[in-house]
This record gives structure tokens, C-alpha cells and sequence, in this order.
């Protein structure tokens, strides 16, 4: 896992995705509604749990947390959403997953459809793209604020995989032991830039310059699109972020 960056790539594009906050909030409400549909107890609901978290690091106000709750739990009148999944590869043979909630199967296919065609990407049966990824805990703390050593033993002792010093600290977990190692982190006292589980390629794809910014841009318009949810890739983007 070690050399494994998800944090590059985010904290590139964070600038643009605090523009757009209203947009995020979109995503994560989604999120949080259709987790909702198996309980409204954060306790009893773990992938409620993870939603509300996420929605907790947007600083979204309690209120619209509890209110997309109640409507994922049917308790207020709300959409009823889908949840979809595609594979496609991209230009330089680099791997995509694309994760959508929709209230529109069709709308959704026929956007992700265009998006790909119009990037040179191409639509894969599953596993075929599936395969290449692992579901991850992945915690990221603010380099400036904590150091590797300071994490380390908390983290490793409540049961992570890896600690990654890449400017900021990123910790590896198996999706079980996520929540206990967030937990002692805050415990702890130190703070968290972003906390989730998500999925992290097995090995990245090099290209050249030229290739993977057709491919990022490709990723762009993916995650603009409102009914995505997330997009994983295995693109490595050290070219992008002018590293070596």
C-alpha cells in the first residue's frame, strides 16, 4: 500500500469542490437517504454511520443531516433513488469505476454513456474493472498539525494497515477495523482533513503527460455529473502534480 496517494489527487481538486459545496452536499444527502433505507439508527446502521461522517468533515449543518435521514427512513416524503455502478477503461489502459444514485436509470446510463464516448473511454462487463480495486478505510490528518510518528502508534495499535507520510498523513485500514481507528484517533485529539471508505487500486498505470491529463479531464466530467457519486481510478497523477 506504501506509495499509495488518494490524497494527491483529492487535495489537487479541493479548491474546485469548495466552489462547488452546494453540489457536494447534493451527493453526500443522496448517500446519506438511500443508507437510511436500512435503519435510521446511526448505531444500528454502519453504512449510515460512514455517510453521516463524510457529511460531518462537508460541514453540513446538523439539520440537513437529520432531515435527509428521516427521508431515506421514509419518515418524510422524499426521492427514491438507485444505486448503479459501471467499469470502463481510459485512454493509456487506465481503469475506471464509476459509482451513480439516480431516480433515473436511463438519464443516468445515457450520461455516463456520452461522458466516456467523448473522453475515448470505454464500457466494461464487470469484474473486469472490479478487480484491479480493494475496499479501504483511508484517513487522512493534516501534515502541518501531527507528524507520522505521533499517528503511527495510535493508529497501528487500534489496527491499521499502513501509515503514508506524503505531506499529509494518510492511514490504511480493512474496511472492519475503520471506524475503531478513526475512533482512536479523535480520541486522541487529533484532527481529520477527510475519513471514509473507499476504494484504492491494487497498482497504479503510468502514462505520459499528454494521456493522463485526457484522462483526468475525463474523471472531471464524471465527477461533475450529478447523479455520480464517486469515481475511482489507478491513473497515476505524479506526472500531473509535477513529481517525479
Amino acid at each position: 500500500m506504501s506509495g499509495h496517494s488518494k490524497w494527491a489527487t483529492i487535495k489537487r481538486k479541493k479548491g474546485a469542490l469548495d466552489a462547488k459545496r452546494g453540489a457536494v452536499f447534493t451527493k453526500i444527502i443522496k448517500e446519506i437517504m438511500v443508507s437510511a433505507r436500512a435503519g435510521s439508527s446511526i448505531e444500528g446502521n454502519a453504512r449510515l454511520r460512514m455517510a453521516v461522517l463524510k457529511a460531518k468533515a462537508a460541514n453540513m449543518p446538523k439539520d440537513n443531516i437529520d432531515r435527509a435521514i428521516k427521508k431515506g427512513a421514509g419518515e418524510l416524503e422524499g426521492q427514491e433513488f438507485v444505486e448503479l455502478t459501471y467499469e470502463a477503461y481510459a485512454p493509456g489502459g487506465v481503469a475506471i469505476l464509476i459509482e451513480a444514485l439516480t431516480d433515473n436509470k436511463n438519464r443516468t446510463a445515457a450520461d455516463v454513456r456520452m461522458i466516456l464516448t467523448k473522453g475515448n473511454g470505454i464500457l466494461q462487463a464487470p469484474p473486469a474493472v472490479s478487480r484491479l480495486f480493494d475496499r479501504k478505510g483511508f484517513i487522512v490528518l493534516d501534515g502541518e498539525k501531527t507528524t507520522e510518528d505521533q499517528v503511527m502508534e495510535i493508529a497501528l495499535e487500534a489496527g491499521a494497515e499502513d501509515i503514508v507520510d506524503n505531506g499529509n498523513i494518510e492511514v490504511i485500514t480493512a474496511p472492519a477495523d475503520f471506524e475503531k481507528v478513526l475512533e482512536a484517533i479523535t480520541k486522541a485529539g487529533l484532527s481529520t482533513e477527510m475519513a471514509e471508505i473507499s476504494l484504492v487500486p491494487q497498482a497504479k498505470v503510468s502514462t505520459d503527460k499528454e494521456t493522463a491529463e485526457k484522462v483526468q479531464n475525463l474523471i472531471d466530467r464524471l465527477e461533475e455529473n450529478d447523479d455520480v457519486q464517486n469515481v475511482y481510478h489507478n491513473l497515476d497523477t505524479s506526472i500531473l502534480d509535477g513529481e517525479e
